[in-house]
């Protein structure tokens, strides 16, 4: 659990450690939160064209990626889904994360398999407005790494665990 569907994004971010040239891309059609997350986690969003589903464009990213490409953020936009294996798969070789926000896809399916278990990290958000809402702002992470896992529970308390303080050098 997270404070909000934007700090699930920023988090996931912080945990992939990303230096200040490296760059993100982002769907050109997203709430301002996506960008704003990626500047405060230091990297640079990188805006890539949508395709008539108001998904990223395949063709336009692939053009796009170079050596700062660090990350991918994914919208599943609109309550609509597509299967990102093939995206997935793409990015994996060339060491590029994938982060999917899935604020507004809870309850869909792609060939059996939920947004959010495509990517490196799937951001969820309960904001009042959302599919899911709560009272209040809330978020939420999946990952598929342990350390990932690790790193974001040290995060989301400012460094604090069970009430202990954690040492910034057990980040790395």
């Amino acid at each position: 659990g997270i404070s909000s569907g934007t700090n699930s994004i920023y988090l996931s971010l912080k945990t992939l450690n990303l230096k200040k040239n490296d760059e993100v891309l982002v769907p050109s059609l997203s709430w301002v939160s996506t960008f704003t997350a990626i500047d405060r986690a230091g990297a640079k969003p990188v805006p890539v064209d949508i395709d008539e589903d108001l998904h990223l464009d395949f063709e336009d990213l692939k053009k796009k990626i170079n050596k700062k490409t660090k990350a991918v953020v994914y919208v599943h936009f609109g309550g609509m889904s597509k299967d990102l294996t093939k995206l997935k798969n793409y990015i994996t070789k060339k060491k590029i994360a994938l982060i999917e926000d899935c604020a507004q896809v809870f309850g869909t399916k792609i060939n059996n398999k939920h947004p959010g278990t495509f990517g490196d990290f799937g951001t969820f958000s309960m904001n009042p407005m959302k599919i899911l809402p709560s009272i209040g702002e809330a978020g939420a992470i999946s990952c598929n790494k342990k350390k990932y896992f690790n790193k974001i529970k040290i995060l989301r308390y400012a460094g604090v665990i069970n009430g202990e303080i954690c040492l910034f050098s057990e980040l790395n």
